[in-house]
């Protein structure tokens, strides 16, 4: 199971060292290349986030005792792509500031309606990513709230399962003692019965022995 969990690590780091070198590249790119690579690091970014969920599942089928190392990795890795995420959201932000410039650069002979409309546009488009931003931020934070639950149910669930073992063990101990006594108790009953009956006999036995004898005299 651990080594599941390795083997997403490695490509964890690989997909975020490639993801980290192209964020850096974007501010250099021409337009087109820009749009491209912002497309790429998209798909990519998409791809870490499919390899934590693989990472979170595998650190749940762990057992609990060994469970805390590899949350404390976990944690780190998602700190990590967040931090990625906001450097991506910096690199985008300011690609969309280049390219509403070149825009009004390029329409520099029209309206001003016509440029007012771009910066609308580029404005909507800036706060649409915002609004997209808060939202996977809350649903990762939602995320880690389930993860959190999920754990303590499980920690309940084994605690109630050692329970029920106890319980079982003890009452197999209660039936072993139950028996024991069972076979003591028939046993007295047995013993008492023979010493009864050989109480008979021997009185049986000087009753006929006076009896013959003073029948002799």
């Amino acid at each position: 199971m651990s080594s599941d969990f390795e083997t997403y690590e490695q490509d964890f780091g690989t997909l975020t060292a490639e993801i980290t070198n192209k964020i850096g590249r974007i501010p250099k790119l021409a337009a087109e290349e820009k749009t491209q690579l912002v497309l790429n690091v998209d798909k990519q970014l998409e791809e870490v986030r499919e390899l934590l969920e693989q990472m979170d599942l595998e650190v749940r089928e762990i057992p609990i005792q060994s469970r805390g190392m590899f949350n404390s990795r976990l944690k780190s890795y998602k700190q990590e792509m967040e931090k990625l995420e906001k450097d991506f959201k910096r690199s985008r932000i300011a690609y969309s500031d280049e390219v509403r410039n070149e825009l009004l650069r390029e329409d520099g002979g029209s309206s001003e309606t016509q440029r007012a409309h771009l910066l609308d546009n580029t404005e909507s488009l800036e706060r649409s990513s915002r609004r997209l931003d808060a939202g996977y931020q809350i649903a990762v934070e939602t995320e880690q709230i389930g993860q959190e639950i999920l754990t303590n149910l499980a920690t309940d669930r084994e605690k109630i399962q050692r329970s029920r073992d106890r319980l079982r063990e003890t009452d197999a101990n209660l039936g072993k003692s139950s028996r024991i006594l069972t076979g003591m108790l028939r046993r007295i009953i047995q013993n008492r019965i023979l010493v009864f009956i050989l109480g008979a006999i021997i009185l049986l036995t000087i009753v006929l022995a006076l009896y013959f004898n003073l029948r002799g005299h």
